[in-house]
């Protein structure tokens, strides 16, 4: 069974950036997408960005030109890099892989603060 497993988060001031690691016990190829989620306290779950196993990548409106997500295959690790980091991106993040057969697995969350 693959693992994924957050790292990366923290407290940052407005306009600072963090860059979120996913780390995955497998081949990241075993994975038909990953993606990286938030969840703030009161808030639905939703996908911020995703990258699939063909390289193409996809976006939320709210993080779009802040936000990009790439591969490392050779690591089998995806990044999340944030800049321009505002107050509403505080949450948790949580990296999302779903294999080909649907399966679906999830790391433990990382949070990302972002407060003068």
């Amino acid at each position: 069974q693959v693992q994924l497993v957050e790292s990366g988060g923290g407290l940052v001031q407005p306009g600072g950036s963090l860059r979120l690691s996913c780390a995955a016990s497998g081949s990241i190829f075993s994975f038909f997408a990953v993606g990286w989620y938030r969840q703030a306290p009161g808030n639905e779950r939703e996908l911020v960005a995703r990258i699939m196993r063909g390289g193409s990548t996809s976006y939320a409106d709210s993080v779009k030109g802040r936000f990009t997500i790439s591969r490392d295959n050779a690591k089998n690790t995806v990044y999340l890099q944030m800049n321009s980091l505002k107050s509403e991106d505080t949450a948790v993040y949580f990296c999302n892989g779903v294999q080909r057969d649907a399966t679906v697995y999830w790391g433990q969350g990382t949070q990302v603060t972002v407060s003068s």
